[in-house]
C-alpha cells in the first residue's frame, strides 16, 4: 500500500487549495478513504471521508460547507478541496486508507503528509 500526498502550500486566509492523495498497491475502488490532519502541538483530527463509490462524504464540523471530498477510481486519486481557509486549518494533512468513524485516528496506511499554512 503507497499513499502520496500532494498539494499543499501557504496561502492568506480565505484562500484555497486542492489537495491530492495518489493511491497504489491496493484495490482503490474497494476502500473507504480519509483525511487526517495534525495541527502543531496537537493531536492528529479527523477531517473527512468518502465512500468507495464517492457518492457519500464525510466532514467533521468545522470543516463543513468549506472543504470538499472527492475521488476519481479511474487514476485512484482521492481529493480534498480547502475553500475558505482560516488560520484554524493550518497544519498537516494526510490522507488514509479505510474509515472507522470520526473519532479514529490512528489508520495503518496513512501518506506522508502535505503541509497547509494558512497565514495573513
Amino acid at each position: 500500500v503507497q499513499l502520496v500526498d500532494s498539494g499543499g502550500g501557504s496561502v492568506q486566509p480565505g484562500g484555497s487549495l486542492r489537495l491530492s492523495c495518489a493511491a497504489s498497491g491496493f484495490t482503490f475502488s474497494l476502500y473507504y478513504m480519509t483525511w487526517v490532519r495534525q495541527a502543531p502541538g496537537k493531536g492528529l483530527e479527523w477531517v473527512s471521508s468518502i465512500n468507495m463509490d464517492g457518492t457519500i462524504p464525510y466532514y467533521q464540523y468545522s470543516v463543513k460547507g468549506r472543504f470538499t471530498i472527492s475521488r476519481d477510481n479511474a487514476k485512484n486519486v482521492l481529493y480534498l478541496q480547502l475553500n475558505s481557509l482560516r488560520t484554524e486549518d493550518t497544519a498537516m494533512y494526510y490522507c488514509a486508507r479505510d474509515f472507522f468513524g470520526s473519532e479514529y485516528v490512528s489508520y495503518e496506511y496513512r501518506g506522508q503528509g502535505t503541509q497547509v499554512t494558512v497565514s495573513s
